[in-house]
């Protein structure tokens, strides 16, 4: 079990369903750049996410509506924090937490704990600490939830990907900035990039289980 000393990750990103400090300060930062966020209350909404697209598409960056380390470099002038006060809230809060406390646990095929995950081992795991159960394989998780197109992500969904067989083979869970988390064979649980190298020229597609 010393896989689960990695625990001290930082989430990666600022996104839907974030509240704190840091998002009424980011909230504050996009209103003095005339970008409109509702109201200033510290809450990661749609209003708030609707004004990260709009300034990520004015500087040139992944227009997701999620603040990783380049749209925050970008719009606060600082890098990200290393230890954060906000906080994703409710379930998809859960889900991300659980997910990177088990960053280092190597892969595992057809493993379901923290001994050692395979990819929808892990999905499924994550998304249980928030009381939801995934189908066990990749396939069927894809095949049960409603599909959204790239442009739509958010943090907590499921991304797909066709790798030793034709239609999705493999899962993970995004994270924001054009990233997930997931059970690579080579790699256990890790953060790679969804839209790049290898996993970019075998992206399926994606799937919301939590609305």
């Amino acid at each position: 079990m010393a896989a689960l000393c990695y625990c001290s990750m930082a989430f990666a990103s600022f996104g839907y369903g974030d509240n704190g400090q840091e998002v009424l300060d980011i909230q504050k930062q996009l209103v003095a750049m005339n970008y409109h966020v509702g109201k200033l209350d510290g809450d990661f909404g749609t209003s708030t996410e609707n004004a990260v697209m709009s300034y990520q598409k004015d500087h040139g960056l992944e227009a997701d509506g999620v603040v990783g380390e380049e749209t925050y470099r970008s719009l606060m002038n600082r890098p990200m924090p290393v230890n954060r006060s906000g906080s994703h809230s409710g379930r998809i809060g859960r889900i991300l937490r659980t997910a990177y406390s088990m960053r280092g646990v190597p892969y595992v095929f057809g493993g379901t704990s923290p001994y050692g995950f395979d990819c929808s081992g892990f999905t499924q795991y994550a998304f249980a600490s928030a009381g939801i159960a995934l189908p066990r394989a990749a396939d069927t998780q894809y095949y049960s939830y409603r599909k959204i197109s790239s442009k739509e992500l958010r943090p907590g969904d499921l991304v797909f990907f066709e790798t030793y067989c034709a239609g999705p083979s493999h899962v993970g869970i995004y994270v924001g900035d054009g990233q997930m988390i997931h059970a690579g064979s080579s790699t256990g649980i890790t953060v790679a990039s969804i839209f790049d190298g290898y996993w970019g020229a075998r992206y399926y597609g994606a799937a919301r289980v939590i609305n």
